[in-house]
């Protein structure tokens, strides 16, 4: 019940975008498209959820001095194996995202949600919690990527609903801003109405 709990607030009630407000330079940066807004989430999501893993395991081992740079080591391990899968196996993905895979490692939804939850907790409730901020994190940069691709050139994962190029700020950096705030401020009034 508890592992729940920790799955869910991530989604909804902590998401780590529109409520924390964590992690806005990748979501920013490669929500262009809902097919970029996916393969982060996604990549930060397996990121998530095997750092939480390994560093819940690692905890009792791990002198005081040294915690956040081997929380760093353990991250970085799993973002260089998802750095080289996609590049084998999607390598569009791969040359889309560019420089915010390797960012992953310093992203403060990973970082903290090792020392803040996954260095205090049990493997399981570690592993669920990784996964729902993860999955929260996928579902704001897919959200954000749609609205963008599809304002500003009329479809959506390469599914053409319009003709033509609407409004093209959307799909520039402008756009990003400008999605994001107008998201947040529908999350909150629906977070406040429930």
């Amino acid at each position: 019940m508890n592992q729940l709990k920790n799955f869910s607030k991530g989604i909804i009630k902590e998401n780590p975008v529109f409520v924390l407000l964590l992690g806005l330079c990748p979501t920013l940066g490669v929500t262009s498209s809902a097919i970029n807004g996916l393969g982060m989430g996604l990549a930060t999501t397996f990121v998530l959820v095997m750092s939480n893993l390994v560093v819940s395991l690692v905890r009792d081992f791990i002198p005081d001095k040294v915690r956040i740079p081997s929380f760093i080591v353990v991250i970085a391990s799993f973002v260089t194996i998802v750095e080289l899968v996609m590049q084998a196996y999607s390598p569009a993905l791969y040359e889309s995202l560019g420089i915010f895979i390797p960012l992953i490692v310093v992203n403060c939804i990973v970082l903290g949600r090792a020392e803040a939850f996954a260095s205090k907790n049990n493997p399981l409730s570690s592993i669920f919690d990784g996964l729902g901020m993860g999955l929260g994190f996928a579902f704001a940069l897919t959200l954000l990527g749609s609205v963008r691709e599809l304002l500003g050139s009329g479809g959506i994962f390469g599914f053409k609903f319009m003709q033509g190029d609407l409004m093209l700020v959307f799909v520039l950096a402008p756009g990003a801003f400008i999605v994001l705030g107008y998201l947040i401020a529908l999350i909150n009034k629906l977070n406040k109405a429930s």
